[in-house]
């Protein structure tokens, strides 16, 4: 089996979604003056990554607009009914000290530089386009791809396999010639390989014990790993950390 390209998760694959998050959710609540409500910054943060994770799961799930599910995060973190127009500002303000914190993981540009002659690039997101092009255009990658599908434009999300097959359609190619690299054990992992593509779990911290495996094939701990994996000519891969 022959891999030709490479589909991509966005955050906390490529990009470091979960310190940024958490770098302008603190700044955005010491600016708001909003942890008085709360024991410790942690609190705050920890309830507002279940907040999230909620809504995400509404919009994942096609009951809520991506710009509904932003909203909804909002009026449940607050506890306050607000208008659209408040709830949108207070995000936007929330936006601004989360953009400040916006970086990618170290093995990124290695990993794509290693890999440019070998394989295509396309990324596929549970996101919207309007907030991943942006994003991969801030963090200068942008041009790295192809395609860019996001699941509130597709109208599908990960990990139903026909969000899969869409990114291998903008390729032109089969399933089994792409491989697929997210972070999630069960929406990238298992999702991807149940669509027939090579599936490649990226765990940075070992998170996960061996019980949660998911049905993907290729468990990493870095980028570094993946050059090895899709037989690309390099010396940028290493044995895996995880046997």
């Amino acid at each position: 089996m022959v891999i030709k390209a490479v589909v991509w998760d966005v955050d906390d694959t490529l990009f470091d979604y979960t310190t940024a998050d958490r770098a302008g959710m603190r700044a955005h609540l010491l600016a708001e003056g909003l942890l008085d409500g709360y024991d410790s910054v942690e609190q705050a943060l920890v309830r507002w990554r279940e907040v999230t994770d909620q809504q995400w799961a509404r919009f994942s799930a096609g009951r809520a607009t991506f710009e509904g599910q932003r909203r909804d995060r909002v009026r449940v973190f607050l506890g306050e009914e607000l208008t659209d127009a408040d709830a949108d500002a207070w995000f936007g303000r929330y936006i601004a000290h989360y953009q400040a914190a916006w970086a990618l993981f170290p093995d990124v540009l290695p990993a794509l530089d290693a890999l440019a002659a070998s394989h295509r690039h396309a990324v596929l997101s549970n996101s919207s386009i309007h907030v991943q092009d942006h994003k991969l255009r801030v963090l200068g990658v942008h041009a790295r791809f192809e395609a860019i599908l996001c699941a509130a434009e597709l109208g599908v999300s990960k990990p139903e396999a026909s969000a899969f097959h869409a990114a291998c359609a903008a390729l032109d190619l089969a399933p089994h010639q792409v491989a697929y690299v997210g972070d999630h054990p069960e929406i990238d992992g298992r999702g991807a390989a149940d669509a027939g593509l090579l599936s490649v779990w990226i765990d940075r911290d070992g998170a996960y014990t061996s019980e949660d495996e998911p049905g993907g094939r290729h468990r990493i701990a870095s980028l570094a790993e993946l050059p090895a994996i899709l037989g690309a000519d390099s010396r940028f891969g290493a044995p895996s950390t995880f046997g």
